[in-house]
């Protein structure tokens, strides 16, 4: 095999291999979100009782 040749199969392992990573990076992020905004749920829904009544009575 050729020098040439080389290089260029080493240079389109190295682009897959950026592509990947940079995938990878994308839906780490993605789930970060999605576990942060299921904690912020799941802490405005351990209060239950907040906003269920209504004092009327003066």
């Amino acid at each position: 095999m050729d020098v040439a040749a080389m290089s260029v199969i080493m240079s389109q392992s190295q682009v897959k291999q950026q592509a990947s990573v940079s995938l990878m990076d994308k839906a780490l992020n993605q789930a970060e979100q999605q576990s942060s905004d299921m904690v912020k749920m799941l802490e405005a829904s351990a209060q239950p009782h907040k906003g269920g009544n209504i004092d009327i009575k003066g």
